[in-house]
């Protein structure tokens, strides 16, 4: 899944007529960059939640991209659910089995590969080293388990979580952090520090970054 329904405040004014999803950045936008990723990596389906601006990512997109992934939309109408909210009202297009979560406004070398989920776990997260915008960092993290322990990283907006992880949760408007945060405290998520090329385009200085960095080199194992 994709997260591609938020309203970009802090890239406004650029955010006013174009989603962030569909910001140029090299030879794509950011969205066109992780469907390439994702494909590369053996994805062949994606869902792609939606609201604002929503109908422009659709005609950018369709259904079908030219990487070979098939694209399902979650539209989540005028007012966005957040990303726990938007994962929720999604489930029905995402199966019963572990899927990727990624934000659509990242640029990154990460390859996607397989990630294995102990049964007792609800979700793998990859964090990065601190930008100056995180200073404090998200969760801890100690071996590969996550948790309160450990130093603590920056959560780089890309996990593969399991269905599960959302059970009771009513489909409403909601944050995806608190729920990863209660699993991390039972003992059931795991992750990994990635120290290749990752940066996230939340604000016009780091969307600019971004472009002035060109492509990243080759995915990093």
């Amino acid at each position: 899944m994709i997260l591609a329904a938020g309203r970009g405040e802090r890239l406004r004014p650029l955010s006013d007529r174009l989603p962030k999803a569909l910001m140029q950045a090299g030879s794509g936008t950011l969205i066109e960059h992780l469907l390439k990723a994702l494909a590369d990596a053996g994805v062949r389906e994606a869902v792609i939640n939606l609201s604002w601006l929503g109908e422009a990512i659709r005609e950018r997109l369709g259904e079908d991209s030219r990487h070979g992934i098939r694209i399902h939309y979650s539209d989540e109408g005028d007012a966005a659910l957040e990303t726990g909210g938007g994962i929720r009202k999604a489930l029905p297009l995402l199966g019963a089995e572990p899927f990727w979560v990624v934000n659509a406004d990242l640029r990154t070398d990460f390859p996607f590969s397989a990630v294995h989920l102990r049964p007792q776990d609800l979700a793998w997260l990859m964090l990065v080293a601190n930008p100056a915008h995180n200073p404090g960092g998200d969760f801890g993290l100690r071996g590969s388990r996550i948790g309160a322990l450990g130093a603590r990283h920056t959560f780089a907006g890309i996990s593969v979580l399991r269905p599960a992880l959302f059970a009771g949760i009513k489909d409403e408007r909601f944050p995806l952090a608190p729920l990863l945060r209660t699993a991390a405290d039972a003992g059931r998520v795991s992750g990994k520090l990635y120290e290749g090329y990752w940066a996230d385009a939340g604000t016009a200085e780091r969307l600019a970054a971004i472009r002035s960095a060109g492509a990243p080199a080759s995915p990093t194992p």
